[in-house]
């Protein structure tokens, strides 16, 4: 099967590529595709779902969202939906991550949840899975790897920050894991097979 992700974040690309490993993935980069969906949900699987119905629309084959990001209790679940953009310019990791740190400044409790909502949209249908991850935010950023918050999100399950997991062990517990591997057996329910 050949699914679109829509997305131009090519880490995302690779992790899905990993996971979906029977599939054909084409990114909106390799297709051509150059459009930004505005995410007007208020929850990460309403924006999932905007973003796979808009890009299913133009490209009329099989399309995978996603919409992920950080729900930290103090803050109220912030900054939630708004992750990518929390200190003002999308995808500014460091700003975000500075932001961060200095709202949880001595805050003592830092549980937190990586929150991953995967949306699919084909000829035969419209599904979605969420995946969740807990922790807490840590200090200081603690490893090189991943991106985004994760040098900053310390997992429960790991025992280690995401920053420092390699990419198998985050696959093994990630939420946009969980999100996708739910979402793989809703298919498969559901006759859509991945693999060719």
């Amino acid at each position: 099967m050949q699914i679109l992700i829509a997305t131009n974040n090519e880490n995302k690309v690779k992790e899905i590529r990993r996971i979906f490993d029977g599939a054909k993935i084409f990114s909106l980069k390799d297709m051509g595709i150059n459009i930004e969906v505005e995410e007007t949900g208020r929850t990460f699987e309403e924006n999932a779902l905007i973003k796979a119905r808009a890009i299913y629309d133009i490209v009329k084959m099989p399309v995978l969202s996603d919409d992920s990001g950080l729900s930290v209790k103090a803050l109220g679940g912030r900054p939630g939906i708004y992750s990518a953009r929390y200190a003002g310019v999308h995808g500014d990791s460091n700003a975000n991550n500075l932001k961060l740190l200095k709202e949880l400044d001595g805050i003592a409790d830092r549980r937190a949840e990586f929150v991953c909502a995967v949306a699919f949209k084909s000829e035969k249908g419209e599904f979605v899975s969420t995946g969740r991850v807990e922790g807490e935010i840590l200090r200081e950023e603690c490893g090189t790897d991943g991106f985004g918050y994760d040098p900053l999100f310390y997992s429960y399950e790991l025992k280690k920050s995401f920053g420092n997991a390699t990419m198998e062990e985050k696959n093994l517990v990630s939420h946009r894991s969980r999100a996708l591997k739910g979402l793989k057996e809703i298919l498969l329910k559901n006759n859509i097979v991945f693999s060719e």
